[in-house]
Protein backbone atom coordinates (compact mmCIF):
# COMPACT_ATOMS: atom_id res chain seq x y z
CA UNK A 1 0.00 0.00 0.00
CA UNK A 2 1.26 3.18 -0.64
CA UNK A 3 0.39 6.96 0.74
CA UNK A 4 0.91 10.29 -1.44
CA UNK A 5 -0.29 13.46 -0.53
CA UNK A 6 -4.14 13.38 -0.68
CA UNK A 7 -4.38 9.89 1.41
CA UNK A 8 -5.05 9.31 4.74
CA UNK A 9 -5.17 5.87 6.55
CA UNK A 10 -7.84 5.53 8.75
CA UNK A 11 -5.80 2.94 11.94
CA UNK A 12 -9.16 2.23 13.85
CA UNK A 13 -10.30 0.23 10.73
CA UNK A 14 -6.87 -1.36 10.75
CA UNK A 15 -5.56 -4.25 12.70
CA UNK A 16 -2.83 -5.34 14.60
CA UNK A 17 0.33 -7.09 13.73
CA UNK A 18 1.39 -10.39 16.33
CA UNK A 19 3.78 -9.50 18.68
CA UNK A 20 6.18 -12.20 17.02
CA UNK A 21 5.63 -10.13 13.35
CA UNK A 22 6.15 -6.97 15.38
CA UNK A 23 9.83 -8.16 17.35
CA UNK A 24 10.37 -10.30 13.28
CA UNK A 25 9.72 -6.73 11.06
CA UNK A 26 11.77 -4.84 13.62
CA UNK A 27 14.64 -6.35 13.90
CA UNK A 28 15.06 -6.96 10.01
CA UNK A 29 14.65 -3.01 9.45
CA UNK A 30 17.00 -2.15 11.80
CA UNK A 31 19.37 -4.38 9.65
CA UNK A 32 18.70 -2.59 7.13
CA UNK A 33 19.24 0.36 8.29
CA UNK A 34 22.89 -0.59 9.61
CA UNK A 35 23.30 -1.15 5.82
CA UNK A 36 23.75 2.35 5.60
CA UNK A 37 24.20 3.63 8.95
CA UNK A 38 27.11 2.42 10.89
CA UNK A 39 26.71 2.09 14.58
CA UNK A 40 23.91 4.43 16.51
CA UNK A 41 22.14 1.11 17.10
CA UNK A 42 20.58 2.40 20.47
CA UNK A 43 19.44 5.60 18.30
CA UNK A 44 18.03 3.99 15.71
CA UNK A 45 15.96 2.03 18.13
CA UNK A 46 14.80 4.53 20.13
CA UNK A 47 13.50 6.08 17.01
CA UNK A 48 11.87 3.26 15.64
CA UNK A 49 10.00 3.06 19.26
CA UNK A 50 9.04 6.67 18.56
CA UNK A 51 7.50 5.60 15.45
CA UNK A 52 5.69 2.63 16.82
CA UNK A 53 4.50 5.11 19.81
CA UNK A 54 3.38 7.84 17.81
CA UNK A 55 6.06 9.55 19.02
CA UNK A 56 7.96 12.45 17.71
CA UNK A 57 12.26 13.23 17.82
CA UNK A 58 14.91 15.55 19.06
CA UNK A 59 18.29 14.35 17.57
CA UNK A 60 20.79 16.97 18.93
CA UNK A 61 24.55 16.22 17.58
CA UNK A 62 27.13 18.47 15.80
CA UNK A 63 27.03 18.45 12.13
CA UNK A 64 27.96 15.56 10.38
CA UNK A 65 26.82 13.06 12.10
CA UNK A 66 24.30 11.38 9.40
CA UNK A 67 20.83 12.48 11.07
CA UNK A 68 19.68 13.71 7.79
CA UNK A 69 20.92 10.72 6.33
CA UNK A 70 18.99 8.26 8.70
CA UNK A 71 15.95 9.75 8.74
CA UNK A 72 15.65 9.22 4.70
CA UNK A 73 16.76 5.82 5.32
CA UNK A 74 14.51 5.24 7.73
CA UNK A 75 11.77 6.93 5.84
CA UNK A 76 12.79 4.46 2.50
CA UNK A 77 12.65 0.99 4.13
CA UNK A 78 9.95 2.00 6.12
CA UNK A 79 7.63 2.70 2.36
CA UNK A 80 6.68 6.25 3.93
CA UNK A 81 6.87 10.06 2.06
CA UNK A 82 9.57 11.90 3.71
CA UNK A 83 10.18 15.59 3.51
CA UNK A 84 12.97 17.89 4.38
CA UNK A 85 12.24 21.37 6.20
CA UNK A 86 15.35 23.19 6.02
CA UNK A 87 14.78 25.74 8.96
CA UNK A 88 16.33 29.63 8.82
CA UNK A 89 15.70 32.88 10.36
CA UNK A 90 13.45 33.65 7.83
CA UNK A 91 11.19 30.56 7.53
CA UNK A 92 7.63 31.41 7.81
CA UNK A 93 4.61 28.88 8.92
CA UNK A 94 3.35 29.23 5.67
CA UNK A 95 6.69 27.48 4.70
CA UNK A 96 6.10 24.71 6.70
CA UNK A 97 2.07 24.39 6.92
CA UNK A 98 1.10 25.51 3.53
CA UNK A 99 -0.95 28.52 2.43
CA UNK A 100 -3.83 29.45 0.10
CA UNK A 101 -2.75 30.22 -3.50
CA UNK A 102 -4.98 32.38 -6.02
CA UNK A 103 -5.69 30.71 -9.35
CA UNK A 104 -5.84 33.69 -11.54
CA UNK A 105 -7.67 31.46 -14.37
CA UNK A 106 -10.51 29.87 -12.14
CA UNK A 107 -10.16 33.02 -9.93
CA UNK A 108 -10.32 30.71 -7.04
CA UNK A 109 -8.27 29.77 -4.39
CA UNK A 110 -6.51 26.82 -3.84
CA UNK A 111 -4.42 24.89 -0.84
CA UNK A 112 -0.82 24.93 -1.43
CA UNK A 113 0.26 21.78 0.88
CA UNK A 114 3.35 22.23 3.10
CA UNK A 115 6.65 19.75 3.89
CA UNK A 116 4.40 18.65 7.13
CA UNK A 117 1.96 16.73 4.33
CA UNK A 118 4.24 13.56 4.98
CA UNK A 119 5.15 10.29 7.13
CA UNK A 120 8.19 11.06 8.05
CA UNK A 121 9.06 14.91 8.17
CA UNK A 122 12.76 16.25 9.04
CA UNK A 123 12.78 19.49 10.46
CA UNK A 124 16.20 20.60 9.52
CA UNK A 125 17.65 22.61 12.69
CA UNK A 126 14.64 23.34 14.54
CA UNK A 127 16.33 25.75 17.01
CA UNK A 128 17.68 28.09 13.96
CA UNK A 129 13.78 29.28 12.83
CA UNK A 130 11.93 31.73 14.65
CA UNK A 131 9.19 31.20 17.64
CA UNK A 132 6.30 32.32 15.57
CA UNK A 133 7.44 29.41 12.97
CA UNK A 134 8.39 26.92 15.80
CA UNK A 135 4.96 27.36 17.26
CA UNK A 136 3.64 26.59 13.82
CA UNK A 137 4.45 22.92 14.70
CA UNK A 138 2.54 23.14 17.60
CA UNK A 139 -0.53 22.17 16.65
CA UNK A 140 0.98 19.37 13.80
CA UNK A 141 2.57 17.77 16.47
CA UNK A 142 -0.22 17.39 19.04
CA UNK A 143 -3.65 17.61 17.29
CA UNK A 144 -1.53 15.43 13.49
CA UNK A 145 -3.29 18.47 11.94
CA UNK A 146 -3.12 21.93 9.95
CA UNK A 147 -5.75 24.62 10.60
CA UNK A 148 -5.45 27.37 8.01
CA UNK A 149 -8.03 30.27 7.59
CA UNK A 150 -10.63 27.96 9.20
CA UNK A 151 -10.38 24.59 7.38
CA UNK A 152 -8.82 21.99 9.16
CA UNK A 153 -6.57 19.35 7.33
CA UNK A 154 -5.90 15.78 8.93
CA UNK A 155 -1.91 14.86 8.29
CA UNK A 156 -1.55 11.54 6.69
CA UNK A 157 -1.08 8.68 9.11
CA UNK A 158 1.74 7.65 10.72
CA UNK A 159 3.46 10.71 11.12
CA UNK A 160 6.54 11.28 12.59
CA UNK A 161 8.73 14.47 12.93
CA UNK A 162 12.24 14.30 13.34
CA UNK A 163 13.61 17.65 14.45
CA UNK A 164 17.72 18.12 14.48
CA UNK A 165 19.37 20.61 16.45
CA UNK A 166 23.23 21.64 16.79
CA UNK A 167 24.53 22.46 20.26
CA UNK A 168 27.33 24.02 19.14
CA UNK A 169 27.28 27.93 16.62
CA UNK A 170 24.07 28.84 19.39
CA UNK A 171 24.90 32.76 18.11
CA UNK A 172 21.42 34.40 16.48
CA UNK A 173 19.63 30.59 17.59
CA UNK A 174 15.80 30.25 18.96
CA UNK A 175 16.04 27.56 21.75
CA UNK A 176 12.74 25.81 21.95
CA UNK A 177 10.60 26.64 25.01
CA UNK A 178 9.87 23.71 27.34
CA UNK A 179 6.38 23.52 25.67
CA UNK A 180 7.82 22.89 22.40
CA UNK A 181 9.82 20.46 23.83
CA UNK A 182 7.46 18.82 25.68
CA UNK A 183 5.95 17.62 22.36
CA UNK A 184 8.70 15.53 22.04
CA UNK A 185 8.66 11.70 22.97
CA UNK A 186 12.50 11.33 23.04
CA UNK A 187 15.48 13.75 22.58
CA UNK A 188 18.41 11.94 22.04
CA UNK A 189 22.12 12.63 21.81
CA UNK A 190 24.82 11.62 18.67
CA UNK A 191 28.03 11.11 20.07
CA UNK A 192 30.71 11.08 17.38
CA UNK A 193 31.83 7.37 16.02
CA UNK A 194 34.47 5.32 17.79
CA UNK A 195 37.41 4.49 16.09
CA UNK A 196 36.31 1.49 14.52
CA UNK A 197 33.46 2.62 12.88
CA UNK A 198 34.96 5.71 11.33
CA UNK A 199 37.30 3.87 9.49
CA UNK A 200 34.01 1.63 8.64
CA UNK A 201 32.35 4.93 7.40
CA UNK A 202 35.34 5.91 5.02
CA UNK A 203 35.60 2.32 4.05
CA UNK A 204 31.86 1.76 3.25
CA UNK A 205 31.96 4.94 0.91
CA UNK A 206 35.45 3.98 -0.62
CA UNK A 207 33.78 0.85 -2.07
CA UNK A 208 30.48 2.24 -2.35
CA UNK A 209 27.11 2.87 -0.03
CA UNK A 210 24.76 -0.09 -0.40
CA UNK A 211 22.13 1.29 -3.15
CA UNK A 212 20.02 -1.91 -3.25
CA UNK A 213 17.91 -1.49 0.51
CA UNK A 214 15.12 -3.22 1.04
CA UNK A 215 11.69 -1.89 1.30
CA UNK A 216 9.99 -3.41 4.47
CA UNK A 217 6.85 -1.88 5.52
CA UNK A 218 4.18 0.91 4.37
CA UNK A 219 2.28 3.11 6.59
CA UNK A 220 -0.67 0.66 6.93
CA UNK A 221 1.99 -2.28 8.28
CA UNK A 222 3.89 0.57 10.77
CA UNK A 223 -0.36 1.37 11.43
CA UNK A 224 -0.64 -2.17 12.20
CA UNK A 225 2.54 -2.21 14.65
CA UNK A 226 1.51 0.83 16.61
CA UNK A 227 -1.39 -0.91 17.61
CA UNK A 228 0.17 -4.33 18.45
CA UNK A 229 1.67 -1.91 20.92
CA UNK A 230 -1.08 0.06 22.44
CA UNK A 231 -2.30 -3.78 23.49
CA UNK A 232 1.01 -4.63 25.19
CA UNK A 233 -0.10 -5.50 28.42
CA UNK A 234 1.30 -2.81 31.31
CA UNK A 235 0.87 -4.27 35.01
CA UNK A 236 -0.38 -2.38 38.06
CA UNK A 237 2.87 -2.56 39.61
CA UNK A 238 4.66 -0.74 36.64
CA UNK A 239 2.35 1.71 36.67
CA UNK A 240 3.14 2.50 40.09
CA UNK A 241 6.89 2.59 39.38
CA UNK A 242 6.48 4.62 36.04
CA UNK A 243 4.73 7.12 38.84
CA UNK A 244 6.56 7.02 41.93
CA UNK A 245 9.87 7.95 39.16
CA UNK A 246 7.86 10.97 37.72
CA UNK A 247 6.78 11.85 40.98
CA UNK A 248 10.12 11.91 42.52
CA UNK A 249 11.14 14.57 39.75
CA UNK A 250 8.80 17.11 41.15
CA UNK A 251 10.64 16.31 44.58
CA UNK A 252 13.97 15.79 44.11
CA UNK A 253 15.72 19.01 45.81
CA UNK A 254 17.94 19.37 42.45
CA UNK A 255 15.25 19.80 40.27
CA UNK A 256 13.20 23.19 39.31
CA UNK A 257 10.93 21.71 37.04
CA UNK A 258 10.15 18.10 37.69
CA UNK A 259 7.70 15.85 35.00
CA UNK A 260 4.50 16.47 33.61
CA UNK A 261 1.92 13.44 33.56
CA UNK A 262 2.49 13.87 29.88
CA UNK A 263 5.94 12.37 30.65
CA UNK A 264 4.48 9.39 32.44
CA UNK A 265 2.07 8.53 29.68
CA UNK A 266 5.33 8.63 27.15
CA UNK A 267 7.41 6.53 29.30
CA UNK A 268 4.39 4.15 29.66
CA UNK A 269 3.71 3.60 25.74
CA UNK A 270 7.15 3.95 24.96
CA UNK A 271 8.05 0.47 27.33
CA UNK A 272 5.32 -0.90 25.65
CA UNK A 273 6.66 -0.42 22.17
CA UNK A 274 10.22 -1.35 23.40
CA UNK A 275 8.56 -4.80 24.96
CA UNK A 276 6.95 -5.44 21.42
CA UNK A 277 9.99 -4.95 19.90
CA UNK A 278 11.84 -7.37 22.27
CA UNK A 279 9.03 -9.87 21.91
CA UNK A 280 6.78 -9.62 24.82
CA UNK A 281 3.26 -8.45 25.18
CA UNK A 282 4.03 -7.50 28.65
CA UNK A 283 6.55 -4.41 30.04
CA UNK A 284 8.83 -5.28 32.52
CA UNK A 285 10.84 -2.57 34.80
CA UNK A 286 13.84 -2.93 32.15
CA UNK A 287 11.64 -1.08 29.81
CA UNK A 288 10.94 1.66 31.80
CA UNK A 289 14.78 2.23 33.00
CA UNK A 290 16.51 1.85 29.48
CA UNK A 291 14.08 4.59 28.27
CA UNK A 292 13.89 7.12 31.51
CA UNK A 293 17.10 8.79 30.31
CA UNK A 294 15.18 9.75 26.88
CA UNK A 295 12.35 10.77 27.67
CA UNK A 296 13.49 12.90 30.47
CA UNK A 297 16.34 14.82 29.53
CA UNK A 298 14.33 17.39 27.58
CA UNK A 299 11.85 17.67 30.03
CA UNK A 300 13.44 18.44 33.49
CA UNK A 301 15.31 21.61 34.59
CA UNK A 302 17.85 22.23 37.02
CA UNK A 303 18.38 24.58 39.88
CA UNK A 304 21.10 27.00 38.74
CA UNK A 305 22.79 25.96 42.36
CA UNK A 306 22.54 22.05 40.90
CA UNK A 307 23.96 23.08 37.68
CA UNK A 308 26.76 25.13 39.68
CA UNK A 309 27.86 22.22 41.14
CA UNK A 310 28.28 19.93 37.88
CA UNK A 311 25.44 18.14 38.53
CA UNK A 312 23.38 17.14 34.78
CA UNK A 313 20.01 15.80 34.51
CA UNK A 314 21.17 12.57 33.13
CA UNK A 315 23.11 12.15 36.44
CA UNK A 316 20.01 13.15 38.74
CA UNK A 317 17.84 10.99 35.79
CA UNK A 318 20.01 7.96 37.34
CA UNK A 319 19.98 8.65 40.79
CA UNK A 320 16.66 8.81 40.69
CA UNK A 321 16.45 5.54 39.35
CA UNK A 322 18.65 4.05 41.86
CA UNK A 323 16.31 5.81 44.49
CA UNK A 324 12.90 4.73 43.33
CA UNK A 325 11.74 1.09 44.56
CA UNK A 326 11.72 -1.16 41.27
CA UNK A 327 9.18 -3.80 41.31
CA UNK A 328 10.04 -7.54 40.23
Amino acid sequence: MTLDETDTVGSDSIDALSIDEVHSLTTEIIREVQRVIVGKTDILRDTLIAMLSNGHVVLEGVPGLAKTYMARTFASILGCQFKRIQLTVDTLPADILGSNVFNQRSGEFWFRKGPVFANLVLADEINRCPPKSQSALLEVMEERQVSIEGVTRKLPEPFLIIATQNPVEQEGTYPLPEAQLDRFMFRLILDYPTKSEEAEVIRRKHIGEASDLRVLADPETIIRMQNTCKKVYVDEDIISYIRDIIVRTRNDPQILLGGSPRASLVLMSASKARAAMLGRDYVVPEDVRKLAVQALNHRLLLKPEAELEGMTVERIISKILGEVDCPR
